[in-house]
């Protein structure tokens, strides 16, 4: 076998967004107290399940965000997997200065967190781990309750920059 040496063009940052905007993902709405207990949050689409045992769930969260601070410093934070009746919530909690939390649509978790009321999936999660990631922080968190909307409903999923329904 011959050795291949090669020179490998990087991405730029446009590119690497529109090759991402190709890969499918659920939407999220994370959300928290800050540390005078008033609520922040933001919406997502890089989450996932990372374990079973413990049961642990990550989500990223942009070091620009609003909501940067809250979630930078608290215990606590809830996760709501949204359907397509969801995207205005979704909307909201995705746009810079908006005020996030005037339009309803949220209930409490057993915790005390702001949820979306109807998710599909409704996670309260410990902080677990935060680990620096470029222009982003990875957020761990170990799940330690999860309740599911009746029926199995449709997600909402983010693909090309807009939100979609799955046909």
């Amino acid at each position: 076998m011959t050795e291949r040496t090669e020179t490998v063009r990087r991405a730029s940052s446009e590119e690497f967004r529109s090759a991402m905007a190709r890969f499918a993902a659920g939407v999220v709405v994370v959300t928290t107290l800050d540390d005078c207990g008033l609520p922040r949050g933001f919406t997502a689409s890089s989450f996932c399940s990372v374990s079973l045992d413990p049961p642990l769930v990550l989500v990223c969260l942009a070091n620009s965000a609003d909501s940067f601070a809250a979630f930078d410093s608290c215990g606590h934070f809830a996760v709501s997997v949204l359907g397509p009746e969801h995207r205005p919530l979704a909307e909201q909690f995705a746009t810079k200065g908006a005020d996030k939390f005037a339009s309803g649509g949220l209930s409490l978790t057993p915790g005390g967190l702001p949820a979306v009321a109807g998710a599909l999936v409704e996670l309260d999660c410990e902080m677990y781990a935060r680990h620096p990631a470029g222009d982003h922080t990875i957020l761990i968190g170990r799940v330690s309750g999860a309740r599911l909307e009746e029926g199995t409903g449709t997600p909402m999923i983010y693909y090309e920059k807009s939100f979609r329904v799955l046909a």
